[in-house]
């Protein structure tokens, strides 16, 4: 088999079913399977998503198993040569797994892909390519430089606004919403880090494919509609929770030691003061 999709779903059915279908439309002529992991399924939901595409396999989590550890699910089962880790609030164009699938069995040394991404506006989402989050990035882009000067490539490094977002790049972090990798890279890697929960997943994972000696690759000539956030409520603890635990997690695992220790502290002083701006913000003392 070429390509096995995997999906994990949280509560958003009817975002899922218009996915699985132009996953499907997509997917003519390549030997493929979708994979919907459910997280909190709700059963008469997915019952209707199963009797309407019969074909796809279907694993239904009870409880919420968090986005890594869900897709490692779908990983375990998955029988394709690549696979493509997809949110459920995306539509994907005809052509775009064709071209995807195409780029990367032409080029032996990618190891992950990534595509232009839009929302319903049709406006562009710049976390479809993007930097390591280094001390410096990430002050830029925490402190609003980054909104300032979005085509700067000192202050807006980090979604590498200085690149051309329709042509093709070599970069460092792809968007979980749509990456591509080889199965043999995730098979070497055991998948996601499942101590990420949500968030900071898909940087992580980028990272890890660089350190096996391939390249992440950003494809600018192929587009697809994200709903950006349509299963996440940006506003609520849980989201401030999953996020700032995730950027904190981040810290720990790459700037250890003796001499990542003031890094550390920099960036998580600079974590908390942004996790407490935005419980402010959003009322949730």
């Amino acid at each position: 088999m070429l390509l096995s999709v995997i999906i994990v779903n949280y509560r958003v059915y009817p975002y899922l079913a218009d996915c699985i279908q132009s996953v499907q439309q997509a997917l003519s002529g390549i030997e493929s399977e979708i994979i919907v992991v459910d997280n909190e399924a709700v059963p008469e939901e997915i019952r209707a998503v199963q009797h309407k595409f019969p074909d796809i396999e279907v694993i239904v989590n009870n409880v919420n198993n968090g986005y890594s550890r869900a897709n490692n699910q779908g990983f375990a089962i998955s029988r394709g040569e690549y696979v493509l880790f997809l949110n459920p609030d995306t539509l994907v164009l005809e052509n775009a797994l064709r071209q995807c699938v195409d780029y990367i069995q032409q080029n032996p040394g990618v190891g992950g892909l990534g595509v232009r991404m839009v929302n319903e506006a049709g406006v562009f989402l710049p976390e479809s390519k993007r930097a390591f989050p280094t001390p410096l990035t990430a002050f830029f882009k925490l402190s609003g430089l980054a909104a300032l000067f979005p085509r700067s490539a000192v202050f807006n490094r980090y979604a590498l606004g200085n690149l051309n977002e329709s042509a093709n790049h070599r970069v460092e972090v792809l968007a979980g919403a749509f990456l591509m990798t080889r199965k043999s890279i995730l098979d070497q890697l055991k998948g996601f880090d499942e101590r990420f929960f949500m968030y900071g997943e898909d940087v992580d994972l980028s990272r890890r494919i660089l350190d096996l000696n391939y390249e992440n690759h950003y494809l600018g000539s192929v587009t697809i509609l994200h709903y950006k956030g349509a299963s996440t409520d940006r506003h609520s603890r849980h989201y401030n929770q999953y996020f700032y635990n995730s950027m904190k997690l981040f810290v720990e695992k790459y700037y250890r030691g003796t001499r990542g220790w003031a890094i550390r502290q920099l960036l998580n002083s600079g974590i908390y003061l942004f996790q407490q701006g935005a419980r402010i913000k959003n009322r949730l003392f």
